[in-house]
C-alpha cells in the first residue's frame, strides 16, 4: 500500500513537472518542390490580399460600428393661385399639405376633383359602365356593390340607366381628372428639412445645419448634388426630377417619392467630415414605364369638410392627389477598436493555415514521390518497450536513406 501511495505520488510530480517546465512544438519538415512551394505562396498571397484588401480597407474590420437614431422636422412654403367657374382662391401651406404637423412622411397636393353641397340623401349611380341596370332586379334592395357608393334602393334609374342608391349626393364625379394639374405651380413649392442624429455609443450627436450651413447661407442656397450638396432646402420640381420621374406626369394623378438622409461617419477623422447625403428615389410605380403597363397609377386620397346648411348637414369633398414625401434617415459611425482589430487579425492568421492543408493534400496525395514525403512527415513507433528510442530513430534514418540514395 505504501509502494502504489509513493509511486502515485512520483507519477502526479512528474506530470505536474512536466506541465509547468516542459514546451512542446511541432515537428516541421521543409519540402524542396517547386510546385507546392509556389501553390502554397499564392494561396499565402491570396489570404494576405484577402485580409487587407477586403477586411481591413473595405469592411473596415479594425473599427466598431454604430446605428444613428435621427428625427426629422420639414416645413414646406409657397402659395397657389387657382381659379375654377369664375371663384377664385389662394392656396397657402395648410391648405395643401396633409398632415401639416412637420413630420418626416407627408403629402403635398398638386391636383384635386371638388364636390359641393353633398347631403345624405338619395341619387343614381354615375355611369361610368360599372353600375348598369336594366331593371329594378339589377338592383337588390339594402345591398352594395364593391364598384359602388352606397346602399342601393331597389330601384333602376331609366335616365342613367343606373342603381338607385342611398349616399352623400351628389356623387363625385371622378372620371376626368383635370390636367394640367390645378396646383401646377407646387413645381417650384419649397421644402426645408431638418434633421437631427446622435450616435450614442460614441456619444456623437450632429445635425444636417453642420459647420458651413448658417443663416445667410439658408437664405441664398438652393440644393443642388454638385454646387449645392449640403443646402436642407429643396425644390419641390427638383425632389421629383432627381426621383427619376417629370413633374407633369406625378402632379396630375400623384406619387410618392423617398428622401434617404445618409450619414456614413469614419470617427477616427475630424466630427466635421461627418456629413450628410441626400438620395431620392421613386416608390410608387416605375418612372421608366407607361401607364399602360401599370395596375395601379398614381396617389390619392379623400377629406370632407363638414358644415350645416337651414339645419341640414353637408359637406364639400376633395378628392386630392398629391406627391407623398417619406424621408428615411440611415446613419452608420465607424471607429477604431482594439477588440475588433485583434480579432480581424487572429482570423487572419488562422486563415493562412488553409495553405498548409492544401500543400499537404498535394504533397501526401498528388505528386510523384508522396510516399518519400509521407516518411518525412510523419514518424513511426514499434510498439516494443525493449527497443530503445534512439534505435527507433536510427532505422527511421537508414529507411529514408535507402528510399531516397543520393
Amino acid at each position: 500500500m505504501c509502494l502504489l501511495s509513493t509511486k502515485m505520488k512520483s507519477y502526479i510530480t512528474e506530470a505536474l513537472s512536466n506541465f509547468f517546465f516542459e514546451y512542446e512544438t511541432p515537428r516541421q519538415v521543409l519540402v524542396r518542390n517547386r510546385r507546392v512551394g509556389v501553390v502554397c505562396r499564392l494561396i499565402q498571397l491570396g489570404v494576405l490580399a484577402y485580409i487587407i484588401g477586403w477586411v481591413f480597407i473595405y469592411e473596415k474590420g479594425y473599427q466598431t460600428t454604430d446605428i444613428a437614431i435621427g428625427s426629422v422636422f420639414t416645413k414646406m412654403k409657397g402659395v397657389a393661385y387657382t381659379e375654377i367657374n369664375g371663384e377664385e382662391r389662394v392656396w397657402d401651406v395648410s391648405d395643401y399639405v396633409y398632415p401639416d404637423q412637420g413630420g418626416e412622411s407627408f403629402v403635398v397636393m398638386t391636383n384635386f376633383i371638388i364636390t359641393d353641397g353633398q347631403t345624405q340623401s338619395t341619387c343614381p349611380e354615375l355611369p361610368d359602365g360599372k353600375n348598369e341596370c336594366s331593371s329594378d332586379a339589377d338592383c337588390t334592395k339594402g345591398q352594395f356593390k364593391r364598384t359602388g357608393n352606397g346602399h342601393m334602393t331597389g330601384k333602376c334609374v331609366n335616365t342613367t340607366r343606373t342603381c338607385e342608391i342611398k349616399s352623400w349626393c351628389p356623387i363625385e364625379d371622378d372620371r376626368k381628372i383635370p390636367n394640367p394639374p390645378l396646383l401646377s405651380v407646387a413645381e417650384n413649392f419649397t421644402l426645408f428639412i431638418k434633421n437631427s442624429i446622435t450616435f450614442p455609443a460614441f456619444e456623437v450627436v450632429r445635425s444636417n445645419l453642420v459647420e458651413r450651413v448658417d443663416q445667410n447661407y439658408i437664405k441664398k442656397c438652393l440644393y443642388d448634388p454638385d454646387e449645392h450638396p449640403l443646402c436642407p432646402i429643396f425644390r419641390l420640381g427638383d425632389i421629383v426630377r432627381l426621383s427619376g420621374f417629370s413633374f407633369s406626369q406625378i402632379a396630375e394623378v400623384g406619387g410618392a417619392i423617398g428622401i434617404l438622409i445618409n450619414w456614413e461617419c469614419n470617427l477616427d477623422f475630424s466630427l466635421q467630415r461627418c456629413i450628410p447625403t441626400y438620395e431620392f428615389h421613386g416608390l410608387y410605380g416605375n418612372a421608366k414605364e407607361g401607364e399602360s403597363n401599370q395596375a395601379s397609377v398614381g396617389y390619392n386620397f379623400r377629406k370632407a369638410k363638414y358644415y350645416m346648411e337651414d339645419k341640414v348637414e353637408k359637406r364639400t369633398l376633395m378628392k386630392i392627389f398629391g406627391i407623398r414625401i417619406d424621408i428615411i434617415v440611415h446613419g452608420l459611425a465607424r471607429k477604431f477598436d482594439i477588440i475588433p482589430t485583434l480579432t480581424a487579425i487572429g482570423s487572419g492568421v488562422g486563415i493562412f493555415g488553409v495553405a498548409t492543408v492544401v500543400c499537404d493534400l498535394v504533397l501526401l496525395n498528388l505528386v510523384p514521390k508522396k510516399d518519400f514525403y509521407k516518411n518525412m512527415k510523419f514518424k513511426y513507433t514499434a510498439v516494443q518497450d525493449e527497443v530503445p528510442v534512439i534505435q527507433l530513430e536510427k532505422e527511421d534514418q537508414e529507411k529514408s536513406q535507402t528510399e531516397n540514395p543520393k
